[in-house]
């Protein structure tokens, strides 16, 4: 990948979707305006439409400008696995192999905007943002295996809870330990492998310890850093080239 000096590095991104690409690695401003164009050839997909189907071929990359989308997968009897969720800036159909075809399902959370994903091709300074992109989504696949293996029910919620807010932070959708959700107690049951009966009753439990104030459409987390060492938790970081979080 080419390394984009400082004379060449576009401004801050005004999008959020943008905004997290440019958290990754920074692109050159030529890179900045083919997404602004992509932007504008943006389209809507309305909240329970499917964006791809499970073995289906996948057509040209996407980039999500906003809303959320989940990674499903649905066994024989009706139960919903989410395997992962898709925020602002994420890369959907993104792939390396030829002719490639879904390996899950992802379907909309709520309603979406969509727009082309320039080509690195076309836009090599695009390339490393791209990259790092691929490689942060298999880092949140492991660390939702290790949620479902081998965490209780408190680590998975606090473990999910903390990745979202790193993850939106990155595009600023974040404030002071708080940020905006569609998250119902259904969706994070189908997301952690448990009840929502026991997420309801891990909810509580954080909200009375002063730990989450979980709102419809609102979650704030009162103190991010303490959470996350109680459970063990860090930033995801997949490139000497990602600058630290803390």
């Amino acid at each position: 990948d080419e390394r984009v000096s400082q004379a060449t590095l576009a401004p801050p991104p005004a999008i959020p979707a943008f905004r997290r690409l440019a958290a990754l690695a920074p692109f050159d401003a030529p890179a900045d305006s083919a997404l602004r164009d992509a932007a504008r050839r943006a389209r809507r997909i309305p909240i329970r439409q499917e964006l791809l189907s499970e073995g289906k071929p996948v057509m040209d990359p996407q980039i999500l400008l906003s809303g959320w989308a989940a990674r499903t997968r649905i066994l024989p009897d009706g139960r919903r696995q989410i395997m992962g969720l898709l925020l602002p800036g994420d890369l959907i159909g993104h792939c390396y192999q030829p002719q490639p075809l879904a390996t899950s399902t992802i379907v909309a959370l709520t309603d979406l905007e969509i727009c082309p994903a320039p080509s690195a091709e076309d836009f090599p300074s695009l390339s490393c943002a791209y990259a790092i992109s691929h490689a942060l989504d298999e880092s949140f696949l492991l660390a939702q295996i290790t949620r479902l293996g081998r965490m209780n029910a408190y680590e998975r919620l606090a473990d999910l809870f903390l990745e979202l807010l790193e993850r939106l932070s990155m595009a600023g959708l974040t404030s002071e330990g708080a940020f905006d959700h569609p998250l119902t107690q259904e969706l994070v049951a189908d997301v952690t492998g448990l009840t929502p009966v026991h997420v309801n009753r891990v909810v509580k439990t954080m909200r009375q310890d002063g730990e989450v104030l979980w709102a419809a459409g609102y979650l704030v987390l009162s103190a991010p850093q303490a959470l996350a060492s109680r459970i063990g938790w860090a930033p995801f970081r997949v490139s000497l080239s990602m600058p630290q979080r803390q």
